[in-house]
Formats: structure tokens, C-alpha cells, sequence
């Protein structure tokens, strides 16, 4: 039977409150971990958005070969580009021709990308925006960091990467496209409803798309949120560690979805409008977690 095929009771408030909020979730794959999946289609509903990652040292061909198959599936592939990896514009224009030839790609996650040293033209999203190649496209998302970016930021501030989102804000107001914040993940909701609160109070409205990690081993959240630079809701997962009962059961973002949900019935108004699933415990764990809390499938 696939997932999202059954049926089930009406569920409590909380938990409606939950599946509201993962109404069009989307989730992220890499080439190396979508080639171990024979096919997404018992896995994930049809139509879901699904972010393809491009890791530094990443072939472009199997970028491409990514989002077709996920396009043959009945998927909607969202690849990343990263500026920093990108040598220059003919190069930049001739990926946007493959993607869009061979897998009909219409959404792009635009963003600066995690390498110190630039290998061309650009070194930030906002070069790649301006260049005027993603004209056309239906969906231009853009990163964020509820708990900041050493990388932009060294000295622990949010100076730039604020005025960097400004500057998006004040482009989604010049493009056709429609357009959207998604975010590194967080474990702890307080920290990204302050942070959704600072963007509203800084006029930023761009609809907010939550990045959370699914079920994992716990020394594995904590290995990719050092990496990250996961910042002050990392203390949940410590405070599990040191409970030796929990310490083998994977981590799920069950917790920190409701306290959201609950938060957001309460604040319809807050700029979070979806979830975005980083399958750090595998593509099959966050699958079989999203079914059990999102309930059937549609359709």
C-alpha cells in the first residue's frame, strides 16, 4: 500500500493544526541519495515540490538527470543554484537551458552557496537575480537563517544578511515570479517566530517557507546543525542528549511543528506559510513521518 493511501479518524485540534501546516510541504534530495530510491511516487504525493541540491563537485548532467526523472514522476523539481559555483554568465545561461529542456525546471532556489572562493562572476544571489536569465521562471526562492550566517555575518550580526533580504524583498516587487524565503532548519520554534516578527517589523513580507530536519539519529542532527551553524535552538537537541533514555530513538520535528501551528492559529498572520523537509535520517524516515502526521493523500 503506498503512503498517504489510508484512511483515519478526525484528528485532534493540535494535529489539524499540524497538517495544516504541512499542506504542501516540500523536501530537499541530492543526486547521490535520489539515484538509492527506485521511485518517489510511493514515497511523496504527486505534485510535491522537490528541492535538488547542488553540492560543490556536483555534475551538472546529474543536476539535470535528477530533475527529469523527478518531472517524469510527476514531481516539481526546484534545483539549487549557487552562485559561488557558477564560472560566469554563458555558463550560468547554458544550465538554465538544460534544466529547462530536458526537465522543464520553472522553479529555482536561488542562493550565494557554501564555498569561500567564488569559481567565477558571481559570489551572491542577488548577481544572479539581477543577470536576468531566470526570467520566465514561475518560482524564485531565496535562503534564510533564523539563527544567523557566520558566513555573511562573521561578527554574529544580522547586518548584512538583513540588508541582503531588503534588497530581495524590493526585486519581488520587479519580477513576474512568485517569491519566497526558505530557511536552514531549526529545532525550537521560539527562535524562528522572533525572527519571522523581525522581518514583518522590518517590512519584509516575503511568505516564509520553514526549513526543519526530519527523523534522525540524534548524533546525526547534531553533526549537520554544528556544520550548519545552527545557533541557539541546538540546545534542544543537547538537552535530549543528556537524556540517556532518548539517546538511541531518532529525532522528529513533531514538537516543534505544533508549538508553530499553535502559535500561528493564535497569529494567522505570521509570515510562515510552509515547511520545507531537510531528510537528514534518509528520504524513507521523513516519508513515512510525513504520512503519519499529514494524514491521506489527496485526490
Amino acid at each position: 500500500m503506498a503512503l498517504f493511501s489510508f484512511r483515519r479518524a478526525e484528528p485532534a485540534p493540535a494535529a489539524a493544526g499540524l497538517a495544516g501546516l504541512l499542506d504542501g510541504v516540500s523536501i530537499e534530495v541530492m543526486p547521490r541519495t535520489a539515484a538509492k530510491v527506485p521511485d518517489f511516487r510511493p514515497l511523496l504525493p504527486a505534485g510535491t515540490r522537490v528541492y535538488i541540491a547542488h553540492i560543490d563537485g556536483t555534475p551538472i548532467d546529474e543536476m539535470v538527470a535528477t530533475a527529469a526523472r523527478l518531472r517524469a514522476e510527476g514531481f516539481e523539481p526546484m534545483p539549487h543554484f549557487p552562485a559561488r559555483l557558477i564560472a560566469g554568465r554563458a555558463q550560468l545561461a547554458d544550465w538554465i537551458a538544460r534544466y529547462r529542456d530536458q526537465a522543464d525546471v520553472r522553479q529555482a532556489l536561488i542562493l550565494g552557496g557554501g564555498v569561500a572562493r567564488p569559481a567565477g562572476d558571481y559570489d551572491s544571489a542577488m548577481q544572479l537575480l539581477e543577470s536576468g536569465l531566470f526570467d520566465g521562471f514561475d518560482r524564485l526562492h531565496v535562503a534564510g537563517h533564523p539563527e544567523g550566517n557566520r558566513d555573511i555575518d562573521p561578527d554574529g550580526s544580522d547586518e548584512n544578511v538583513m540588508a541582503a533580504l531588503r534588497w530581495k524583498q524590493d526585486f519581488s516587487r520587479r519580477t513576474d515570479a512568485r517569491m519566497a524565503i526558505v530557511t536552514q532548519f531549526s529545532f525550537e520554534a521560539a527562535p524562528v517566530i522572533a525572527w519571522a516578527d523581525r522581518l514583518a517589523a522590518e517590512g519584509i513580507d516575503l511568505p516564509i517557507h520553514l526549513g526543519v530536519a526530519g527523523p534522525a539519529k540524534l548524533q546525526t542532527l547534531i553533526k549537520f546543525a554544528i556544520a550548519c551553524g545552527v545557533g541557539p535552538s541546538l540546545r534542544v537537541l543537547q538537552k535530549r542528549a543528556a537524556d540517556v533514555t532518548r539517546l538511541l530513538l531518532p529525532h522528529e520535528p513533531t514538537d516543534l511543528l505544533t508549538d508553530l501551528a499553535a502559535h500561528k492559529a493564535r497569529h494567522p498572520d505570521i509570515g510562515i506559510q510552509a515547511v520545507h523537509l531537510f531528510p537528514l535520517g534518509g528520504i524513507a524516515a521523513s516519508a513515512t513521518w510525513l504520512a503519519e502526521q499529514a494524514g491521506p493523500r489527496k485526490g
